[in-house]
């Protein structure tokens, strides 16, 4: 019998390829999705994705999608806090939930983190990728016909330029030699608007480009159907 469990969902690549093994996986059985966001910015942490797209997201992947809600800047002790709600809502809405999966590659520090704090909440961390190449990986997010854009690039690590760009095989073949394919030393984040997955694909257009922190370069992506109302 599968058990159910949630997916750290950012709306990017790898937490993607985390749903896709699971769905492809008898023992599980994924009954939502769980992400960070920024509420008065109204945008997914980190990512900087607006969160009418995260929703858009969910409703193509047909999955509940539970908010951990935080100020900006917000320290640890209320991200944990904000995540520990999410998840008691998680379980109250799918009695007997314990399990949460990442898409996590190889970080040991980020890994460790997490399995501390959901212990500490009575859960349990899944990590479906854990130790794969990340070449093989990328490589296989391409092949499979999933589609997504650079949303954000730390410019101390990759070339700004890069932001804006389609995950495809051109990027991947453009990416400088230190650069890890799936970004997965912070060297960029992506937004995942089609693919296998997805019951209908997003249309999104770039909008504005901001550079934040004098660091990290974002790009305002818009639902085309919102950017033709001017809204």
């Amino acid at each position: 019998m599968s058990r159910p469990l949630l997916v750290g969902w950012s709306g990017g690549k790898d937490s993607t390829l985390a749903l896709e093994r699971l769905r492809s996986d008898p023992a599980w059985r994924v009954v939502g999705l769980l992400t960070s966001v920024t509420e008065a910015y109204d945008r997914i942490s980190i990512h900087g994705v607006r969160r009418s797209i995260l929703h858009a997201q969910a409703a193509a992947l047909d999955l509940p999608l539970f908010e951990a809600a935080m100020p900006p800047q917000a320290d640890n002790a209320t991200y944990e806090a904000s995540f520990a709600a999410a998840l008691a809502r998680a379980r109250a809405a799918e009695p007997g939930l314990d399990a949460i999966a990442f898409g996590d590659l190889f970080l040991a520090d980020v890994r460790a983190y997490r399995e501390a704090l959901l212990a500490r909440l009575g859960w349990r961390g899944v990590f479906p990728l854990w130790g794969e190449d990340t070449r093989r990986l990328a490589r296989a997010f391409v092949a499979r016909g999933h589609r997504a854009i650079l949303c954000c690039v730390d410019t101390q690590q990759l070339d700004g330029a890069f932001c804006g760009r389609d995950y495809d095989a051109a990027l991947l073949a453009d990416l400088p030699a230190g650069c890890d394919p799936c970004g997965e030393h912070g060297e960029f984040h992506t937004c995942v608007h089609g693919g296998p997955l997805f019951a209908r694909s997003l249309e999104l257009v770039r909008g504005e480009r901001v550079l934040r922190e004098d660091r990290f370069a974002y790009v305002d992506l818009v639902e085309a159907s919102s950017a033709a109302s001017g809204s």
